[in-house]
């Protein structure tokens, strides 16, 4: 058995939310630098994403960010990520096959969807069998991972599916969006 002070939980609750704000920030400064107009894109989706995120805990009587709800907020941010990462790859394949961007774009979601569903829904039924067996810091965890899943399908799916072709369409991009 160990004692834990109070101030040593509290340093582990800032270190957590440092490594989040810095795993946060290299994954918005990737995004942006690799995947460019469509980083952006994935860059509003995810920040969406941990806003919603927070305002569904929020909403949760009794809800407490400890330090394995940040290792479930660091795990949504990847599964996000992830999310964006396979739909844009199926648009740089879609493009290569000789298709317009828009095409491309409406192409590479449609295709992606299955895999995405698949990797989110899996890693939901994991997440309610750790609700439903596990105890404390445990439960905390697989509720913020549920719950950042159903924001990121919603974020990284749906909004994002709207945002990315009014990029495309826009004045200043009319060259490359046709």
């Amino acid at each position: 058995q160990r004692t834990i002070e109070a101030k040593l939980g509290q340093e582990n609750i800032k270190n957590g939310l440092t490594a989040l704000a810095v795993g946060l920030s290299l994954t918005l400064s990737f995004m942006f630098i690799y995947y460019r107009q469509l980083g952006v894109v994935a860059n509003i989706a995810l920040v969406s994403n941990l806003v919603s995120l927070l305002g569904l805990i929020s909403l949760l009587p009794g809800a407490v960010l400890t330090l394995p709800g940040i290792a479930g907020f660091v795990l949504t941010v990847g599964m996000a990520v992830d999310t964006n990462v396979l739909i844009f790859e199926r648009i740089k394949e879609e493009i290569k096959r000789g298709k317009s961007r828009l095409s491309a774009i409406y192409s590479g979601y449609d295709k992606a969807w299955s895999a995405i569903f698949d990797a989110n829904i899996t890693t939901l039924i994991t997440g309610v069998i750790l609700y439903a067996i596990g105890y404390g810091p445990v439960k905390g965890f697989a509720l913020i991972l549920c719950l950042g899943i159903l924001t990121s399908m919603f974020t990284g799916v749906f909004m994002s599916k709207i945002i990315t072709p009014l990029l495309f369409k826009s004045p200043t991009n009319t060259k490359e969006a046709s």
